[in-house]
């Protein structure tokens, strides 16, 4: 054979190898990397889970024996230098975590933070510890219901990381706020950056202050309508746009758009963004979606539509009409229906309830807001800008 079809031979054998590589070989290396990146999420999360229980079980012996052997606090400081000692190489045993560690056993064993567990867990819908909320309701013998409450409470604690842990035994004091962000970190698998966000930005209080206006549960099935206003808040906390001025609807999606980071975690965990002004086309006619999400825990297009000002009944139309486009035309085979949140400045519960009453589609309205709200004993009693300048204008030097 001479160099030439030895040449030719080559070619035609890479060219085999890459028709292969392009997709069979692609295909198959991908669900190795998928079943790999699942390996190691269990991995770690059954590293976590021992990890909280070790911790529980150090903060119990710590608590337990200072009840009954009426150890000082001092016994925290020896526990700790006795510890790293003993485990040099380890990290988590200084006394500040030793500290924390007894904390955390003591404030989630009491009674007062128990007694929140059962109805927040309800409230939750379908939440992590959602299967043992029947046993609980119906147990009349009280030692095996506080046996399964205890490890109720095990097991929802061992399904959050420890440093969210040691964040809202800092920040939130509240057992019903607690109950609430466990169980969202948990069922959403939110990040600490995240979690603190939903503090900052108060989750719990506007879930109890707000009620959420939707027609989920006339729309999707019962599970899908539980993900769904879940997934939805009553308002967003938008003051990280740093927008003090009236705007118009495009430069409000702007700011959204340089501030994508912040949005999304207003939003939520599981939204991941796919554009703006998303462009459907019926017939010779294009209409244009102000911004596009898909959410990966409901498994559905999300659209928003922004607007500056209050709810007008016309736009659960116009949404109405997108998410039918949307279905018909993006929709994946296995996708779940599209979802519309209509985000205004300000809305009438009763207007939007007639509005959102016809429509087939699953719509959910809610504000925003673009500047924290006075509590209302301070409304009134605080200078305004005016006020404020007038007292200080004498004082500047001349030409300012």
């Amino acid at each position: 054979m001479n160099k030439h079809k030895v040449s030719e031979l080559h070619k035609g054998t890479a060219k085999g190898n890459a028709v292969i590589l392009g997709s069979d070989y692609d295909q198959f290396l991908s669900a190795l990397k998928s079943r790999i990146q699942t390996a190691r999420l269990s991995a770690a999360r059954a590293v976590n889970r021992d990890l909280i229980l070790l911790y529980w079980d150090i903060g119990r012996a710590i608590v337990e024996k200072q009840k009954f052997l009426n150890w000082g606090d001092s016994v925290v400081e020896m526990v700790a230098k006795d510890l790293q000692k003993a485990f040099p190489d380890v990290r988590g045993f200084s006394a500040d975590s030793i500290w924390r560690m007894r904390q955390f056993f003591a404030e989630y064993s009491d009674p007062a933070f128990l007694e929140q567990v059962v109805p927040e867990m309800k409230k939750s819908g379908g939440g992590i510890l959602a299967q043992a909320v029947p046993e609980l309701a119906r147990g009349s013998n009280s030692t095996k219901h506080d046996q399964l409450l205890s490890q109720s409470v095990r097991e929802l604690l061992a399904a959050v990381p420890w440093g969210h842990h040691v964040e809202l035994l800092k920040k939130v004091k509240a057992p019903a706020a607690r109950v609430y962000y466990l169980q969202a970190t948990a069922g959403y698998g939110w990040t600490r950056n995240v979690l603190l966000n939903q503090i900052k930005a108060g989750a719990y209080e506007r879930s109890l202050s707000d009620r959420k206006k939707h027609n989920f549960s006339l729309t999707l099935p019962e599970h899908l309508a539980e993900q769904a206003d879940e997934a939805l808040k009553s308002s967003y906390n938008l003051e990280f746009l740093g927008i003090s001025r009236e705007v118009k609807e495009r430069q409000l999606e702007d700011r959204l758009l340089e501030r994508l980071r912040e949005f999304i975690l207003e939003l939520g965990y599981g939204f991941c963004f796919v554009g703006r002004q998303h462009r459907l086309v019926l017939g010779q006619k294009e209409y244009f979606i102000d911004l596009l999400f898909y959410h990966r825990f409901i498994k559905a297009l999300v659209a928003f539509e922004l607007k500056v000002g209050p709810f007008e009944p016309e736009y659960a139309g116009k949404m109405d009409f997108y998410l039918n486009l949307l279905n018909e035309k993006e929709r994946a085979p296995d996708d779940h229906p599209s979802i519309g949140i209509i985000l205004c400045a300000e809305k009438d519960n009763l207007e939007v309830e007639f509005s959102l009453k016809s429509k087939t589609n699953p719509i959910g309205v809610a504000e925003y807001h673009l500047q924290s709200k006075l509590p209302p004993e301070l409304r009134g009693k605080l200078p305004t800008a005016r006020q404020l300048m007038d007292v200080v204008r004498p004082i500047l030097p001349a030409g300012r």
